[in-house]
């Protein structure tokens, strides 16, 4: 049996839970795949820590809560220094590059960052970082197919946002793909 762990880290508000319900649904319903769900979040609405963990097989999952994260996702550095430790030796950090600052990591564990925040500036919706965040996962984990994650998006954010999502999407698969093939890809900064 194949199961992943993952874990998506980060603070209230910044569609943390929503990044994991659409992989996980896009696991389930658009790749034939068995997948679950699990959110935890603090007292605050927004600015408190929050995670999803979502866990992908390719058969029934008896145990739905994540051990150790083989693909942690992090947009805040409180998300980074929580949970990173937890992480099973050789997986996949997926960190905010202009938000987190990565230390040591566990033994073979492999790191890609992506500046989500302000890709998502850059379409004037700084509210879809963490759709780029699932498009660069997308590109860098190859666990979920792209054209079940698109699917996701599309059928997972409010009526009326997908061009946007979907744009946003694109624009962090887009930017993985070039950091793996080596390309440097390039954002602007915000001025």
């Amino acid at each position: 049996m194949n199961i992943t762990e993952i874990k998506v880290g980060g603070l209230g508000g910044q569609g943390v839970i929503l990044a994991g319900m659409i992989v996980g649904r896009g696991a389930s319903i658009y790749d034939d795949k068995h997948a679950t769900l699990t959110q935890a979040f603090g007292p605050e609405a927004r600015g408190s820590a929050c995670s999803a963990q979502v866990i992908v097989s390719d058969e029934p999952i008896e145990y739905p809560y994540v051990i150790h994260p083989d693909i942690l996702v992090v947009m805040s550095q409180e998300a980074y220094t929580r949970f990173t430790p937890e992480m099973a030796a050789g997986g996949t950090l997926i960190y905010e590059s202009d938000l987190v600052t990565p230390g040591e990591l566990p033994e073979g564990v492999s790191s890609f960052g992506v500046p989500s925040t302000r890709i998502a500036e850059q379409l004037q919706r700084r509210m879809v970082a963490n759709i780029v965040m699932v498009g660069f996962f997308a590109a860098v984990t190859d666990l979920v197919s792209v054209k079940a994650l698109r699917a996701s998006v599309e059928n997972s954010v409010p009526a009326g946002t997908e061009s946007l999502n979907l744009k946003a999407f694109q624009q962090g698969y887009d930017y993985g793909e070039q950091l793996i093939a080596g390309k440097a890809p390039a954002v602007a900064t915000s001025s």
